[in-house]
């Protein structure tokens, strides 16, 4: 049973999203252009100060930093952990089967939406020495611009979001880094639990709450390669790692954020909520953060007639979809909210979107989301 700390609302449904949002045109060319030092940073701070002020003037509740000063995970990762060395084709495809069934459509999207509209090259990491955190100037420059940005504005929480131990942790072949110091994958995970649990207690110690993204757990329930005990084994590996990297944090301040990637194609080898929740509900953290709206996995709502939530968690479930260009009304957002909320109680829920795929503000920019 949690202690209720996260906040709720008996009079509405509070609303949050997942927390990367649109970089502006002039952070993106710094970013592009690889800016370094005080001008980048002046840059970061002025649209972390426009994505929170966006952010309540739209009525967000839960609001964050939309990630501005992030170009990707590996990047992301790379800048804040020792023992990483970038190395190109050291990473598989972790949508292989996905890829294979609709090789033409991906084909242009990969070039257009992905890998061809990266901020920063996606060069893959591959892990050759012993995993520290070297972050402390990065988050607390993070937590400051965040904490600065607030001043003023509504709001009713804010969050900032890391990476979960699965995101560099993965076993050699599939998302993630390869490992090539560590005596076994193991203690390789660990060891990077160990590293970013310095991140997660920086951002809990500053009166933020933490969301920790895995979109890395869905992955093992979709890969065709893995066998039903091997995708427990890994999943129960990588469930381990990330409480080992909350240790000593209250989960009523941690909010965990699972997806399926920011990828809009087809997605037929999507793994199911079903198959996934068992392990998530695992995690301490007391808000539960997965996609609810998109065409293939909407109907999954009714896992949560017979799923149990518990006392003090929340549900944050995706009712705005990142997977279609089309606008959604309204009132169709409105009936995904009062599904969740008739099933699990109105307080238990805070209505959020489904993952962050978000845009550039420029139509002729990269796209900008981390992750």
């Amino acid at each position: 049973m949690y202690v209720e700390l996260m906040e709720r609302s008996a009079d509405r449904i509070l609303t949050t999203h997942v927390g990367s949002l649109p970089r502006p045109g002039p952070l993106l060319d710094k970013m592009r252009g690889g800016g370094r030092g005080e001008e980048l940073a002046g840059a970061v701070a002025e649209a972390v100060m426009d994505a929170v002020r966006q952010q309540a003037a739209h009525g967000v509740d839960v609001v964050t930093d939309g990630e501005q000063g992030k170009t990707g995970f590996f990047a992301y990762a790379g800048e804040r952990l020792t023992g990483f060395e970038p190395r190109p084709g050291a990473r598989a495809d972790p949508w292989s089967a996905e890829v294979s069934a609709f090789p033409e459509y991906y084909a242009g999207y990969f070039s257009r939406a992905m890998t061809g509209g990266a901020v920063v090259a996606l060069e893959p990491l591959v892990c050759t020495g012993p995993v520290s955190y070297r972050g402390q100037q990065a988050i607390a420059r993070q937590i400051a611009d965040l904490r600065r940005a607030l001043q003023g504005q509504p709001h009713v929480e804010a969050f900032l979001a890391a990476v979960a131990p699965s995101g560099l942790g993965t076993l050699a072949g599939g998302p993630g880094a390869a490992n090539e110091y560590y005596p076994s994958p193991e203690d390789y995970l660990f060891a990077v639990a160990d590293a970013l649990h310095e991140e997660y207690r920086s951002i809990v110690d500053a009166g933020f709450l933490l969301q920790v993204d895995d979109p890395f757990l869905t992955d093992v329930f979709g890969d065709p390669a893995l066998g039903p005990g091997a995708k427990n084994a890994r999943a129960e590996l990588f469930t381990e790692a990330t409480n080992r990297a909350l240790r000593g944090l209250p989960p009523e301040r941690v909010r965990f954020h699972t997806c399926y990637g920011i990828n809009e194609g087809p997605r037929v080898h999507d793994a199911s909520l079903a198959d996934v929740l068992p392990w998530a509900l695992k995690v301490h953290a007391a808000g539960l953060s997965f996609e609810g709206a998109n065409a293939r996995h909407e109907h999954e709502y009714h896992v949560w007639e017979t799923a149990r939530l518990g006392d003090g968690r929340l549900l944050l479930p995706g009712v705005i979809t990142h997977a279609s260009n089309i606008v959604e009304h309204p009132e169709l957002i409105a009936e995904r909210i009062t599904r969740y909320a008739r099933l699990v109680g109105r307080k238990n829920v805070i209505a959020s979107t489904e993952t962050a795929a978000s845009r550039p503000r420029r139509p002729t920019g990269p796209r900008s989301t981390p992750g």
